[in-house]
C-alpha cells in the first residue's frame, strides 16, 4: 500500500459498533474492566486510548516502521527517549540541534548524568568519535532546525550499529513522505507530530518510531509511568490532519522551492539555503536522501538586526510565530524564538545569527506569498 493510501486506511477503519465511517474521539480517562486485571484492551487512558492506537497504526504504516509510540508533543517523545537512559550515559549530538532539545539536555537531564558533545555531523571527519566513544545516543536531525544541513543518515547508521550504540533522528522538518529514517537504517524515528504530520497548526502532539521491539517497551513504559500521553482529542485531530500529509506536502515543497529561487535572485539577501537549490552545499545528498525538500526556507539578509525585525513584522501572510508545518506560512527570527535559549556564543559558533531568518512555507498561493514580502521589503 502506497503513503496516500496508507495514510488515509491504516489505523482509521470505520468503528464497528455504528459503523461511522471517522472514529470516533474516546473521550475518557478510565475503561470498565470484566474482571480485576481483565480488560477489553485498555484500563486507563495515560497507559492507552483507542485514538493513540489508531494513530499508532498509522504513523507506523507511512513510515513503514514496525512500532509508533504517540505523546503529548515533541517534546514529550523527547523526554520519553532520554528518560530512557542512565546515568553517566554519553550523548553525541548534531551541533545544530533544536533550541528546546539542546535546552532540556542542558538544564534537565544534564542534572540526572547524562552528558553531551555536539558535533558537525554533516562533515564524515568526525564521523570516527562515534566508534572512539561508544555514545548510549547518537542524536541527529536532517535537515536540521534552522540551518537545514542534511546529514546521511546511511553513512552514520552503518558506524552507529558496528558500535552497538543507538541512532536517533529527527524527522520533524522532512517528515515520513519525504524520508524514511528507520529504511536508511536509524534504530528510531523521532517526530514533532504538531508540525507537517497534522499540518493545521491546531494541535500538540509527538512520536517515536522503530523496528526494535525492546525501544517499543520503553516508550510505552515512559508513556504512562512518566504521564507522557497525549489527549484523545489532540490524536484525532492528527489522525484527521495526517490523511492529507501527501498533498500537503507536495505543495509545501513546490511553494518553497519557488519562493527559495526569488530570494536568491536578491541582493538584499547575502545567503538562501533551502536543500532541493543547487547551491545548497548537500544539494546532492538531498537530492538522494530526501523525495522533496519540504517548506523550510532559511535566509540570512544583508540588514542590521532593526531592519531585519521590521522585515518580518511587517508580513501578512507570513505570520511572525513559532512552529512551522502548517498549512499557513509562518515566519520566525530563531536567534530570539525557537533558539534562544541556546547561548549566544555557541548559536553564532553554529551560523545562527541575529541575521538569519527561517520561513515556513505555507500552500497558499505562491503569487501572493512573493507580492507580501516585496510590501514588506518596501516598507524597509
Amino acid at each position: 500500500m502506497e503513503i496516500e493510501t496508507a495514510a488515509i486506511y491504516i489505523g482509521q477503519e470505520p468503528e464497528p459498533n455504528t459503523g461511522a465511517v471517522i472514529p470516533p474521539i474516546y473521550s475518557t480517562s478510565t475503561f470498565s474492566q470484566i474482571e480485576p486485571g481483565v480488560t477489553n484492551g485498555y484500563d486507563y487512558t495515560r497507559s492507552g486510548n483507542p485514538n493513540f492506537s489508531n494513530l499508532e497504526k498509522t504513523l507506523s504504516a507511512i513510515e513503514e516502521a514496525e512500532y509508533a509510540t504517540v505523546f503529548g508533543s515533541g517534546m514529550a517523545a523527547i523526554t520519553a527517549i532520554l528518560s530512557s537512559l542512565k546515568h553517566g550515559d554519553l550523548i553525541l549530538a548534531e551541533e545544530n540541534i533544536y533550541g528546546c532539545t539542546y535546552r532540556i539536555l542542558d538544564r534537565v537531564f544534564n542534572k540526572f548524568g547524562l552528558s553531551v558533545e555536539y558535533l558537525d555531523f554533516s562533515n564524515s571527519d568526525n564521523f570516527h568519535f562515534i566508534t572512539e566513544k561508544s555514545p548510549a545516543l547518537v542524536w541527529i536531525e536532517s535537515p536540521t532546525n534552522p540551518l537545514l544541513k542534511i546529514i546521511d543518515i546511511e553513512a552514520v547508521s552503518r558506524i552507529v550499529q558496528k558500535t552497538g550504540s543507538t541512532l536517533v533522528v529527527d524527522n520533524t522538518f522532512a517528515s515520513a513522505y519525504l524520508q524514511k529514517p528507520i529504511k536508511l537504517g536509524a534504530c528510531i524515528s523521532v517526530s514533532s507530530t504538531t508540525k507537517y504530520i497534522n499540518g493545521h497548526s491546531d494541535s500538540l502532539g509527538g512520536v517515536v518510531i522503530t523496528d526494535q521491539e525492546d525501544w517499543h517497551e520503553k516508550m510505552i513504559f515512559a508513556q504512562k509511568a512518566v504521564g507522557l500521553n497525549p489527549s484523545p482529542f489532540d490524536t484525532w485531530l492528527i489522525s484527521r490532519g495526517v490523511k492529507t500529509l501527501p498533498v500537503r506536502m507536495e505543495q509545501h515543497c513546490k511553494n518553497a522551492q519557488r519562493f527559495a529561487n526569488f530570494l536568491e535572485s536578491l541582493s538584499v539577501v547575502k545567503t538562501v539555503r533551502y536543500p532541493f537549490l543547487k547551491s545548497h552545499v548537500q544539494y546532492e545528498l538531498a537530492k538522494r536522501q530526501m523525495t522533496g525538500g519540504s517548506g523550510i526556507v532559511t535566509v540570512t539578509f544583508d540588514f542590521s538586526l532593526e531592519q531585519t525585525k521590521k522585515l518580518i513584522s511587517g508580513l501578512k501572510y507570513f505570520t511572525l510565530a513559532e512552529s512551522l508545518g502548517g498549512i499557513e506560512s509562518l515566519v520566525c527570527h530563531p536567534a530570539s524564538m525557537t533558539h534562544a535559549s541556546i547561548p549566544q556564543q555557541e548559536r553564532e559558533y553554529v551560523g545562527i545569527s541575529d541575521g538569519l531568518v527561517r520561513f515556513s512555507v505555507g500552500i497558499e498561493n505562491c503569487d501572493d506569498l512573493i507580492d507580501d514580502f516585496n510590501n514588506a521589503l518596501t516598507g524597509i
